[in-house]
């Protein structure tokens, strides 16, 4: 059996969580009472269970016992859930409508600490020790960044979806963990408005350490996602100990996001892995609204990887190659939207253009299927962008923006090499629509591949659909199923390029430096419990899971063919949003077929902070060769 590391800021409070639960005691967030009930004493065989529980833990943490100071020092009472603002799963563009094309007159900001404050009820403030100390070692955003990301200024007209546009920017910023836009209805005219932002921080400054006594291999991660308020992202991880090749590697990275109010972003990446090397600096435009006109980005990188070697039956440890090169990399976009005779309304559809230059040159090749070149690629996409408000999809309780539309691209390009020329041709296909009642529904279809005078080659189908069902609620607990299948079809493919199953690829949890092919489809469940209980301002929700992925080799091979691999597994998880490693996971896994050749236990418990699932934005993106991974 595989056992975690040992991670010192991360399980402590799993720790105590499992102490107090062993000495037969749970905790709830308090469910505020009804102004009609004050006057009638509580029947407590009639209370909810979380209620009973809560009730009982307050009593004790009132004594002056050790147990009660405790409980009084890490437990939450009084928190509450945050008021339903404009969550009614209507389309958000519909909020402000009646304001379109009136002048902004003025344009107040608010940034609250990362602790203690509310969003919705500004008039709350951090009450106990932990939140006035964490706000202390925290510097809030600085005013300007927050009006760098709006879409409106003040004494211009109001431009149709500026104001749910730029409200839903502040939400995907990383160092922020919630926003409002407001128009002030008391001093509306019928010709102008003022507009209050208010945005709520993360504890940007964050970190991550394991250690395994046994050999004595840890890890160390610092991360600060929010310099002095500025916005400057650093991270950087040392690992130690390790076996061979290397005993130890170390990542890097810094990002400057929103240079000016431009969206411009700089990246510069740093990895110094045993099997992986990388370093590159890019700056980059996405088409980061739905008005975005011009999106663009141009950078160079060096890259030094081991390529895995195709997988022979009598392997029992995996074979490398050498793989190095040079790449610059430029692409430039120009969205264009169609003409629109209703005022007021803003057509959600654009056509998008996008060409792109790649030059890459090989210094270590692996094998002759390996060529410098020169690529070319033009793009042209359709892409229509709607956006829901919901929770607890992937947070706990947060608002949580849920893209749909609808988006169609082809791309062409012609790649020059040193050994031979070939045309590249590619297609995507993709929509997901959402419903408050029926929940959520993604499918997407690619293809693509080039040609070698007749030949196709190096051709790759891609299918994938999501679906998540409606939020079920039964008092304070809250439930949600997923469902993802992806497949992944390798058409006349490098006998080098290869597919797996493991973690994020495949099944959770699995890890196999052996078992590889060229086709694949996997199937993905997940339900997730939300549970009304928290500690140290973490809540916790379960997670339970089963797996299935099948995985063949070869360009005529069908992966049903073969008896799939499986994994079925249960934990616990563990969000706070305020941090910025928010998401703590410890699951157990069980695995029934495990790869011949291999030391690779039936039974694994791991722990794991990143999302499983994740959305698919219709943003369309630079043209490129479909990754085979």
């Amino acid at each position: 059996m595989a056992f975690p590391h040992l991670t010192f800021f991360r399980h402590v409070p799993i720790c105590l969580l499992g102490m107090l639960l062993l000495s037969g005691m749970a905790f709830a967030q308090e469910v505020p009472t009804r102004q009609d009930t004050l006057a009638t004493p509580i029947d407590s065989t009639k209370q909810k269970f979380d209620e009973r529980v809560m009730s009982n833990l307050r009593e004790i943490s009132h004594r002056k016992t050790i147990m009660g100071k405790l409980l009084k020092a890490i437990l939450v009472f009084d928190r509450r859930e945050e008021e339903l603002i404009g969550l009614d799963a209507e389309l958000i563009q519909r909020e402000y409508e009646r304001h379109n094309y009136k002048i902004v007159r003025n344009v107040n900001i608010m940034t609250l600490d990362a602790l203690g404050y509310s969003i919705n009820d500004t008039t709350r403030i951090p009450q106990s020790f932990l939140e006035k100390a964490g706000n202390s070692l925290h510097i809030k955003t600085r005013r300007h960044l927050v009006r760098n990301k709006l879409l409106f200024r003040s004494m211009q007209p109001l431009e149709p979806l500026a104001l749910v546009e730029s409200e839903r920017l502040l939400r995907q910023t990383d160092y922020l963990l919630d926003a409002r836009i407001i128009v002030d209805e008391r001093t509306t005219t019928q010709d102008s408005v003022d507009v209050l932002v208010i945005t709520k921080d993360i504890f940007s400054l964050g970190g991550s350490g394991s250690y395994t006594p046994s050999s004595g291999a840890g890890r160390i991660a610092l991360r600060e996602l929010n310099f002095l308020g500025l916005g400057h992202q650093v991270r950087g991880s040392y690992r130690f100990n390790m076996n061979a090749p290397r005993p130890w590697e170390a990542t890097g990275g810094y990002t400057v996001e929103n240079i000016g109010n431009t969206y411009v972003r700089a990246d510069l990446t740093y990895i110094n892995e045993n099997f992986y090397k990388e370093k590159s600096a890019f700056v980059r435009r996405d088409f980061f609204a739905t008005n975005t006109r011009y999106a663009g980005a141009a950078g160079a990188s060096q890259i030094d990887e081991l390529l895995l070697l195709p997988p022979v039956p009598e392997d029992t440890v995996q074979r490398f190659a050498d793989l190095g090169y040079h790449r610059q990399d430029f692409w430039l976009g120009r969205s264009f939207k169609f003409k629109s005779y209703n005022l007021g309304f803003e057509p959600r559809g654009r056509l998008i253009t996008a060409l792109r230059f790649i030059n890459t040159n090989y210094y270590t090749k692996p094998t002759e299927n390996f060529q410098d070149n020169m690529l070319v690629m033009g793009s042209v996409g359709y892409s229509v962008r709607r956006y829901y408000k919901d929770r607890y999809l992937y947070g706990f309780g947060r608002t949580e923006d849920i893209p749909a539309g609808t988006l169609i691209s082809a791309a062409y390009g012609y790649e020059r090499g040193d050994l031979f020329d070939r045309r590249y041709f590619g297609l995507d296909v993709s929509f997901a629509r959402y419903n408050k009642d029926f929940g959520y529904f993604y499918s997407r279809a690619g293809y693509g591949s080039f040609i070698r005078g007749s030949s196709w080659e190096q051709g790759m189908l891609e299918l994938e659909s999501l679906y998540f069902t409606r939020l079920y609620e039964n008092g304070n607990w809250k439930l949600r199923h997923f469902i993802l299948g992806r497949s992944t079809i390798g058409i006349n493919r490098n006998p080098e390029e290869l597919l797996s199953i493991n973690n994020e690829e495949g099944l959770r949890g699995f890890r196999s430096g052996l078992l590889r092919g060229n086709r694949r489809v996997v199937l993905n469940y997940e339900a997730n419990l939300y549970t009304p209980f928290s500690l140290f301002g973490f809540r916790l929700a379960t997670v339970a899971f089963a797996d299935v992925a099948w995985l063949s080799y070869g360009n005529k091979s069908s992966p049903f063919r073969n008896t799939p691999y499986r994994g079925f597994g249960a934990g616990i998880r563990f969000r706070n949003e305020y941090l910025s490693f928010s998401t703590i996971q410890i699951l157990v896994g069980y695995y029934p077929k495990i790869p011949q050749n291999e030391d690779f236990s039936n039974f694994r418990i791991y722990e794991s902070s990143r999302p499983y699932y994740d959305f698919a934005d219709f943003r369309f993106t630079q043209p490129g060769i479909a990754e085979f991974r």
